[in-house]
């Protein structure tokens, strides 16, 4: 099985962060939380890093 990182359809803004936690298969809320945390802890720099992967990262293709 070639796993691939994209975006998920269980979005909140844009699906990075539920695309990265089905693609580790962790809890999206859990995700979310700690992704909140440490953003919060480093001067909101994980905004950015946030809005980058929402334009890089592919969305799901609908086969």
């Amino acid at each position: 099985m070639d796993k691939k990182l994209t975006k998920s359809d269980n979005k909140m803004i844009f699906g990075v962060c539920a695309g990265i936690a089905e693609y580790f298969g962790w809890d999206i809320t859990l995700t979310r939380i700690i992704y909140t945390i440490l953003t919060v802890c480093t001067a909101f720099s994980g905004t950015i890093v946030y809005l980058i992967m929402a334009l890089l990262m592919p969305q799901k293709s609908q086969n």
